[in-house]
C-alpha cells in the first residue's frame, strides 16, 4: 500500500528529474536544551515530516531524482531507550515508513558522499537549519577530492523549501481532515475557556480569576481530545493587556466589566489550528464594547465573502481594513474633519494606530504556514502604497481551492489624545481558519460562536 508520504517523496523526485535531475537532502530538527539536564518537548521539521511521517530526532532523508529514497536514524540503543523511549531503527524503517534503504545516523559522514557522487545538482532547505550549508560543503568536498578518480560532484545547489513550500501549500483531502479536527477542538476549548470565565466570576473565586487560569482550561480541553501540542503560546489577554498583539497569558485578573481576547488553537497530527475570540469577561457587553466588537465582525465578515477562489490573497485585507476605516470614522476613533472620508484614511495609512497588522497568513503544518505571499511568474508592477509613493510590487497570490488562510481583524485602542475615552484600553480581535474551497470558503473554526449575542448567550449557560 502506498502511503500518503511516498506519494509526497515520490512528487519531489519528479519535480528534482524535471529540473535536470539531482538529490534532495533533509534533516529534521534537533533536540533542544531547557535548561543544564532537561529538553524542551520535541516537535520535528514541518518539511521531513510532510514527507516521511516520522517523528523521532536525529534523522535525514535523501531522494534521488530516479524515486529512490534513503532514512537515516538513531540506532537501536537497549540502554538509551529505557530512558528516551523505543527507537524504530534502521532495520524497520524501510517497511514502517517505505522508504527504499535506511542506516544509522552514526554512519552519515561516511555515506552522504557517495550518495552525492555523479548528482547533478544538490537541494536542501536554505536558511533553516544552522550549519547545514556548512555540513553539506563538507560532504561536496570529499566528492571533489576524488574527481581524478572518475566521481562527479554536483554542480548547482538549490533551495528545497521553495519545491515543498509550493507543495504544502495546496493542502489535499488528508491534509484538510486534520484541519478540521484540530479546528473542532480548538473551538472547544474557547467555548469552555468563555463558560469558565462567566461562571468563576459568578462564583466569586477566591483571589479572583487570572489569565493562567483560563489558558490551563485551554490545555485542558487540548489534550483531552488528543491534541499534542499546543500549536503556539497561547495568548489570554484581559482587558488593556488585550492591546498587546503578541502578549502572553499571565497573573492579571479578569474584571466583569472588562474584555478578554484569547488567541489559542492546538497541534494535531502536525497540523495547526488558529483561533481568536474576544468576548466580555462576566458575560456581557458593554455599549462601547459591543459597538466596536460588530465593527470587527462585519470587518472579518466582509474578508470572508472575498476569501474565494479567483480573488488575489490581499482582497481579504482590503476589505476587511475598508469597513474597520469607516467604523474608526463612525465612532470617532479618528476624527472626520482631520481625516477626511475612508478613502482618505485608507490612502494615508490613519487606520494602523487601531489597526497594524494584516487579516490573514497561510496556515497548515506551521501556524504561519509557507508559501509565497505574491504569484509565482509574475513580474513586479508599479502600485501606490499607503503613502502615495509609486513602488514596484509583485501580484499577490491568487487563491486556488485546496489553501488555508486565516481571516483576522481587529481593533485595538490604546488611550490617546482625541481618542473617545469610552474605548480606551479595548482590544478586539475575531481570527477564523478558513479552508478556500470550489465556490468560496469553509470556516474551520466556527464551532465557537462569533455573534455578541450567540457569545453572551453561550456565557449566561
Amino acid at each position: 500500500m502506498t502511503t500518503i508520504y511516498q506519494k509526497r517523496r515520490a512528487a519531489v523526485a519528479r519535480a528534482l528529474k524535471a529540473a535536470g535531475g539531482g538529490i534532495a537532502l533533509l534533516p529534521t530538527a534537533p533536540e533542544v536544551a531547557r535548561n543544564r539536564d532537561s529538553g524542551f518537548p520535541y516537535r520535528h521539521d514541518s518539511y521531513f515530516y510532510y514527507l516521511t511521517g516520522f517523528d523521532e530526532p536525529g534523522a535525514w532523508l535523501a531522494i534521488e531524482a530516479n524515486g529512490h529514497t534513503t532514512l537515516f536514524c538513531q540506532p537501536k540503543d537497549m540502554e538509551r531507550e529505557i530512558w528516551d523511549g523505543i527507537r524504530l531503527g534502521p532495520k524497520a524503517a524501510p517497511a514502517a515508513l517505505g522508504v527504499n534503504a535506511a542506516f544509522s545516523v552514526d554512519t552519515l559522514e561516511d555515506k552522504m558522499p557517495a550518495l552525492l557522487t555523479n548528482q547533478q545538482a544538490v537541494w536542501f532547505p536554505f536558511a533553516t537549519h544552522k550549519g547545514l550549508e556548512t555540513q553539506v560543503d563538507g560532504w561536496l568536498g570529499k566528492v571533489r577530492a576524488r574527481i581524478r578518480f572518475g566521481a562527479e560532484c554536483p554542480q548547482s545547489q538549490h533551495d528545497l523549501c521553495k519545491l515543498l513550500d509550493e507543495m504544502r501549500l495546496t493542502k489535499d483531502a488528508y491534509e484538510v481532515a486534520i484541519l478540521r479536527r484540530a479546528g473542532a477542538i480548538s473551538a472547544g476549548a474557547h467555548v469552555r475557556a468563555m463558560q469558565t470565565s462567566a461562571a468563576m466570576l459568578r462564583a466569586g473565586v477566591k483571589g479572583g480569576l487570572r489569565e493562567y487560569h483560563l489558558e490551563a482550561e485551554l490545555l485542558h480541553e487540548f489534550r483531552r481530545h488528543g491534541s499534542q501540542f499546543p500549536a503556539y503560546t497561547s495568548i489570554v489577554a484581559a482587558g488593556a493587556n488585550a492591546c498587546v498583539l503578541h502578549y502572553r497569558a499571565g497573573n492579571a485578573e479578569l474584571k466583569p466589566d472588562e474584555l478578554c481576547l484569547i488567541d489559542a488553537g492546538c497541534e494535531l497530527d502536525g497540523y495547526a489550528s488558529d483561533i481568536t475570540r474576544t468576548f466580555p469577561a462576566g458575560g456581557k457587553f458593554t455599549p462601547a464594547q459591543r459597538v466596536l466588537y460588530e465593527i470587527v465582525l462585519e470587518a472579518q465578515n466582509a474578508a470572508v465573502k472575498v476569501t474565494k477562489p479567483g480573488k488575489r490573497f490581499t482582497d481579504p485585507h482590503d476589505a476587511a481594513t475598508r469597513v474597520l476605516a469607516q467604523g474608526m470614522l463612525d465612532t470617532g476613533l479618528l476624527s472626520k474633519a482631520k481625516h477626511g472620508k475612508v478613502d482618505d484614511v485608507l490612502a494615508s495609512g490613519a487606520y494602523r494606530q487601531f489597526y497594524m497588522h494584516r487579516t490573514g497568513h497561510w496556515m497548515g503544518m506551521d501556524v504561519h504556514d509557507c508559501g509565497d505571499y505574491t504569484e509565482p511568474g509574475s513580474r513586479p508592477r508599479e502600485e501606490k502604497d499607503a503613502l502615495g509613493q509609486t513602488v514596484m510590487r509583485k501580484p499577490s497570490r491568487i487563491l486556488r481551492p485546496g489553501m488555508v488562510t486565516t481571516v483576522e481583524p481587529g481593533i485595538y485602542v490604546r488611550p490617546a489624545k482625541g481618542v473617545p475615552k469610552e474605548f480606551w484600553n479595548i482590544g478586539i480581535r475575531i481570527e477564523d481558519d478558513a479552508l478556500v474551497t470550489a465556490k468560496g470558503c469553509e470556516l474551520l473554526t466556527r464551532g465557537v460562536p462569533v455573534e455578541a449575542d450567540e457569545i453572551e448567550a453561550l456565557m449566561r449557560g
